[in-house]
């Protein structure tokens, strides 16, 4: 079955939730160098305008994203975040080990309530993991201050404010 083609609208493309695991889903992300070597791969990209970033968590053994590409495939944005992580990796650590499955899993946000739906679970993947009590506490996600989020797509934003 095709794709639909790409709404190119307001910020250029469709908002997609993603997710993808590590090889033989290793706590790679459990060690403070390698998950905040992968969140500054991701903003290098959203920096140089590759897409945008709206919420993310990194997990110990995977990561879920909601972003928006900017004139760019999803598939793109995707190659740049793992293939961009997997360089740093051998460059900048030394190892050559193998870090990403095969592949990821999207899921092109349709409304709204869609893209809350996917901010919630974003929010409670380390609650529901036990890692913390509470989403705020977790360190390796986008409630954490100090990090340059983008606002939701303008066509996704609910009629009424959203309170946090």
């Amino acid at each position: 079955m095709s794709k639909p083609p790409r709404d190119r609208t307001s910020f250029g493309s469709s908002t997609y939730f993603v997710t993808a695991s590590t090889w033989g889903k290793r706590s790679l992300f459990q060690t403070t160098r390698m998950a905040n070597l992968f969140l500054d791969t991701i903003f290098h990209y959203r920096r140089e305008g590759k897409f945008l970033v709206h919420e993310f968590v990194i997990m110990p053994d995977h990561f879920h994203l909601l972003l928006t590409p900017r004139e760019i495939a999803l598939e793109r944005a995707v190659q740049f975040i793992k293939g961009g992580f997997s360089y740093r990796v051998k460059k900048d650590l030394q190892t050559n080990v193998e870090i990403w499955e095969r592949g990821y899993v999207e899921h092109r946000i349709r409304d709204s309530r869609d893209y809350w739906q996917h901010v919630e679970y974003i929010h409670q993947n380390p609650v529901e993991a036990r890692m913390v009590e509470e989403a705020e506490n977790y360190g390796y996600c986008s409630l954490q201050a100090g990090f340059e989020l983008d606002p939701c797509p303008q066509g996704l934003k609910p009629e009424t404010e959203r309170t946090a």
